[in-house]
């Protein structure tokens, strides 16, 4: 009798196996996207200077729009094209150093074009994407993993952290800047606003040590209910308590504004829409940020999808089967949220939210970029809770939490890294710019490891590439830092 013989399997089918039912991937989606829907609450405050950042004065309604639609593009590719449970949208992180540090070198160009800043910024933000497609297509991603080593690239992550932590500090008023020590504890933070924030921050706590999903969501729910009811008492309360200076003037009564409504039209994209200053972007003075756009997309990406992919099975020999695909879709994304007008737009960690509760395939992705598309439909919420930082500024202090866990994977016991990465995490909160305290670790690094006799202990194309970009962060503060201001 002849055998039966074997059906040859897919390599991707057999990686996704056991493949969960459709229900399963819906709930994962839905999972997913509610443990990172706050962006759509944080990226138009951020972007539209709610949350600080002098050149910061987009629209708020076009990024709320621009943040959802291309989040929603960017996902439903990851879907289609790799078939991958990872969701993507503008990154944390990226969209701070898009207003702290992005904005004020665009603005020295802009001033010289007749355009706004955000528009020259937009524009570097699509430059990056463009470059990212290309080294996409044309695989040459591990050459940029080479310009900076795994506890430089951690070092990053941890500096960009504390200086998220130290916003979130300052638009709480719990920390104000002083003159003889830079920045103390506010002497009268005893405040309605503060009753908020420490509402939201309590939430969000207990929700993410119980690791219940949705813990950042929760907690901004949770200071929006507050604020509400005190918006509404605070005036009914005796004694001339609203009449007291300290509440007139609180965020609470000036500038939340409680709305009537859920759901409208979603609001226009025009203000931002094909706005970027591309002729702007590709100036000089502004090449040391597009390549710092670049790097934070590729390694945000990569150590998400590495990430996520390892915690769902989909790993094969410590590859993702069809990376490329889905660093095109990352990269399509950026340069989608250049043209629509929002930050760059990298891979999420929430993402494994979604897996852990069971999606293994590009459907769980995909019910995410729906959710996007319905999300503008809630613009009246959006666009109240955005309006009162101490809503949302307890999801940066979590946010901040999130990121700094990368601290145990520097090598602290070699000495010519550790330096590097110190002098990085210090530097991006204590120069108040990502650039700078990135300028800091790139310049020291390979000196570190020539003086330090440890050149020999990384790769020669490595050191090279080190060396090259050491030599660019000089150039860099010598000629053009200066310009800054």
């Amino acid at each position: 009798m002849k055998p039966k013989s074997k059906k040859k399997k897919n390599d991707g089918d057999r990686f996704l196996k056991p493949r969960p039912d459709l229900w399963t991937e819906v709930v994962a989606g839905l999972t997913t996207f509610f443990t990172m829907s706050y962006i759509v609450f944080l990226q138009p405050a951020i972007l539209s200077g709610a949350l600080g950042g002098e050149f910061a004065t987009m629209d708020f309604d076009a990024v709320m729009m621009a943040t959802c639609l291309a989040a929603a593009l960017a996902t439903g590719l990851m879907a289609l094209l790799a078939n991958l449970p990872i969701a993507q949208a503008p990154g944390m992180g990226e969209n701070f150093f898009f207003i702290y540090t992005v904005l004020p070198a665009a603005a020295v160009v802009a001033a010289g074009r007749g355009t706004e800043p955000w528009q020259v910024g937009l524009g570097a933000v699509f430059v990056a994407g463009v470059l990212f497609l290309i080294l996409t297509v044309i695989g040459v991603r591990g050459l940029l993993l080479r310009a900076i080593s795994p506890s430089m690239r951690c070092a990053i992550s941890v500096g960009i952290g504390l200086f998220i932590g130290l916003i979130g500090l300052e638009k709480a008023k719990i920390v104000m800047a002083s003159p003889a020590t830079g920045v103390q504890l506010n002497p009268h933070m005893v405040s309605v606003d503060l009753i908020v924030f420490l509402s939201g921050l309590l939430v969000m706590v207990a929700l993410y040590a119980r690791k219940i999903r949705g813990a950042i969501l929760g907690g901004i729910v949770a200071a929006l209910f507050v604020a509400l009811l005190l918006h509404a008492i605070m005036p009914l309360l005796p004694f001339g308590i609203a009449e007291m200076e300290s509440v007139k003037s609180s965020m609470l009564m000036s500038q939340f504004k409680p709305t009537g409504s859920i759901f409208s039209l979603p609001p226009s994209i025009a203000p931002t829409f094909m706005q970027m200053d591309i002729v702007g972007a590709v100036a000089f003075k502004m090449w040391p940020m597009i390549l710092i756009l670049l790097f934070m997309d590729v390694f945000d990406t990569l150590g998400t999808l590495v990430g996520v992919s390892e915690q769902a099975g989909l790993m094969k020999d410590g590859k993702l089967p069809r990376a490329r695909r889905a660093m095109l879709s990352d990269a399509v994304g950026t340069v989608a949220g250049g043209m629509l007008g929002t930050s760059t737009v990298t891979s999420y960690i929430e993402s494994a939210a979604g897996v852990q509760q069971g999606g293994r395939t590009g459907v769980t992705a995909l019910v995410v970029a729906v959710m996007f598309l319905l999300t503008p439909f809630f613009k009246p919420v959006i666009e109240m809770v955005g309006s009162y930082p101490a809503i949302t500024t307890p999801a940066l202090l979590i946010v901040a939490v999130m990121m700094m866990g990368a601290v145990r994977r520097i090598d602290w016991d070699d000495f010519t890294e550790a330096f590097p990465s110190m002098l990085i995490i210090i530097g991006i909160p204590m120069t108040y710019s990502i650039s700078d305290g990135l300028a800091m670790g790139f310049f020291i690094y390979p000196l570190a490891k020539i003086l330090g006799g440890r050149a020999k202990s990384i790769e020669r194309m490595t050191l090279v590439v080190s060396i090259i970009v050491a030599l660019l962060v000089a150039l860099y503060f010598i000629f053009l830092r200066p310009e800054f201001g």
